[in-house]
């Protein structure tokens, strides 16, 4: 059985606590819009996956709740920063499988400002789920006082630097096309334009990362209705229908450990194996996608992006972006939303909202943002410890 999104919604992406609003009232946002771009109303949804990473256990009954209070089940996603797909994901295969015809994915998060620690208890790294991945940073290139992720992300990029001879312009360059692209976006955070120069001058916040090629911590929600065929054609939302032509999602493996790369430990193998997975059930190729909205979480994570998707060749993608390949009027659009760098990265809610972005996008509703003749979207949405989810979306 084959199951469409027929309604997004999404809450502006904001500084934390930019807002005097809680949880819930992000997800009502959210939700809320989602339910209306469908037209379905809330009683019909059958089963709420909801998606966030800092919030207690049962959140998202409680976020759920300001929809209505309707008895459904409801299932809490905790997949790091790839929670928001995970979400989603969950959505597809109980229509799919043919349990629901309606299902809602909803994904949110409550941010503390400044950067992100390591995930583990008062910053023990032997119990943080990510040991094995810091482990293979700190063999190669110790462990340091700046933000873990930040580290090990800055680290890829050296380490890409020295094999392929990518520069810090290149990298430089995803930060400036991000930004650009935001700036046509109202529910960015961010929605100023920086040249290659001014964002290799922000402070540094691991070498050779700088502030304005970082996403930055966010609130925010996200959501999306998922129904079947047979929900498609008994309420007549052909209109509104994108079809979730394949999906994917996979987790580490040895090749994540092996090689002693902080390439490979921050996902590079999974995104490539999920990319290959979802090209086969489908049937299409990177060739045939119009636009991707992919987790540019670090400037470096672009790039690593562009080569396990098959847009260019391992050591290729800083040439690829300096050459406008994946901007308006290049061979891709990626992440006209702004991605995470400018749009901002609240964990829970990333994988929906770049669902929201490309279900508008295949619509042909993004605006002045919108990428010309899009009838195919690949999503990517990424979290250390480790799932790499990457979905395909079709439009008729």
């Amino acid at each position: 059985m084959k199951a469409y999104i027929v309604g997004v919604g999404m809450t502006k992406f904001e500084k934390p606590e930019t807002r005097d609003w809680q949880y819930w009232d992000m997800a009502r946002e959210a939700g809320t819009r989602a339910l209306a771009d469908a037209g379905v109303p809330y009683e019909q949804v059958q089963q709420v996956p909801v998606g966030y990473c800092f919030q207690a256990s049962t959140a998202g009954q409680r976020a759920v709740y300001e929809l209505g209070l309707t008895g459904v089940p409801v299932f809490n996603v905790n997949n790091n920063c790839a929670t928001g797909a995970t979400a989603l994901m969950l959505a597809r295969q109980f229509v799919e499988g043919g349990a629901c015809d309606c299902v809602l994915a909803l994904g949110f998060e409550k941010m503390s400002r400044g950067s992100l620690g390591s995930g583990a208890d008062g910053g023990d790294f032997k119990a943080s789920p990510v040991a094995r991945h810091y482990a293979v940073m700190a063999a190669r290139h110790g462990f340091g006082t700046t933000p873990p992720t930040a580290q090990i992300f800055g680290n890829a990029a050296r380490e890409h630097m020295e094999r392929y001879g990518t520069t810090e312009a290149q990298l430089a360059a995803v930060g400036a096309k991000n930004h650009r692209h935001s700036a046509n976006n109202p529910d960015a955070q961010f929605q100023d334009v920086y040249e290659v120069d001014e964002i290799l001058a922000a402070k540094t916040v691991h070498r050779p990362l700088t502030r304005l090629q970082c996403s930055p911590t966010s609130d925010g929600a996200a959501a999306a209705v998922v129904v079947s065929e047979r929900f498609v054609v008994r309420h007549g939302l052909h209109d509104k229908a994108v079809e979730i032509a394949a999906q994917a999602m996979t987790t580490d493996t040895e090749e994540s450990f092996a090689s002693g790369s902080c390439i490979d430990a921050v996902g590079k193998p999974m995104s490539r194996a999920a990319a290959r997975a979802v090209y086969e059930s489908s049937g299409l190729g990177i060739e045939d996608v119009d636009v991707v909205e992919l987790h540019d979480c670090f400037s470096i994570n672009e790039l690593l992006t562009y080569e396990a998707l098959g847009m260019c060749a391992d050591g290729e993608s800083g040439k690829l972006v300096e050459s406008g390949a994946t901007t308006y009027g290049g061979r891709w659009v990626v992440n006209p939303s702004g991605g995470l760098i400018s749009k901002g990265h609240p964990l829970g809610a990333t994988g929906l909202a770049q669902a929201a972005e490309l279900v508008r996008q295949l619509r042909g509703e993004a605006g002045p943002r919108q990428v010309a003749g899009a009838r195919v979207g690949l999503a990517h949405n990424i979290g250390l410890g480790g799932a790499a989810v990457v979905t395909l979306l079709r439009r008729f």
